[in-house]
């Protein structure tokens, strides 16, 4: 029986270690990339676009995202038409993570797939997994915003400043806090 890599164990979602020579070269070429757009001229929007084209799975046209940036792979991060980035957008994106179109994310937001076991042993170990995160269109998430793993965010719904977002949100809500909680219908 062919046991599977640590890398196919990560994208099926299995626990994994990351010390993985496939999966660091995978990193390093996040790493290289996030550099490049990191310490490029901000007013040179085409050399950024071309720089997110070939870091991401999906750079949507009209799509912009303001350095700096950071994230894992990359290749993991679908970024939707027109939506829009602030300073300091982290992605964790060991998971697949999907922004729809028209979504709006403020300065300092994390979308965080990446979790560790809860049982201190297989933690010691280094083991980890991820879950995926979905955001739907014409979302907006205010500044310093965290999405936890696996949650999915429904179109048109508004997470409030600095919230905590740790179990899905429904489309077309205002949700705030810590964890974050619906307040009102739009």
């Amino acid at each position: 029986m062919n046991e599977k890599s640590m890398r196919e164990r990560m994208l099926a979602g299995d626990l994994y270690q990351a010390d993985d020579p496939e999966i660091a070269a995978e990193q390093a070429r996040a790493q290289r990339l996030s550099h490049r757009i990191n310490t490029s001229d901000p007013t040179d929007a085409d050399l950024l676009r071309r720089l997110f084209v070939e870091l991401l799975a999906e750079f949507g046209d009209g799509a912009f995202i303001r350095p700096p940036f950071h994230c894992d792979y990359g290749s993991r991060i679908s970024f939707g038409a027109r939506s829009f980035a602030n300073f300091g957008l982290t992605v964790l994106d060991v998971a697949e993570v999907v922004i729809g179109d028209d979504v709006q994310i403020g300065p300092q937001v994390q979308l965080l797939t990446a979790t560790h076991p809860l049982d201190p042993e297989p933690r010691r170990d280094k083991w980890e997994s991820a879950a995926p995160i979905s955001i739907g269109d014409n979302v907006w998430l205010g500044g310093g915003v965290v999405v936890c793993p696996g949650v999915t965010i429904g179109a048109d719904t508004v997470v409030g400043a600095g919230a905590v977002v740790t179990e899905d949100l429904p489309p077309g809500v205002v949700a705030v806090g810590v964890p974050a909680r619906v307040t009102r219908s739009l």
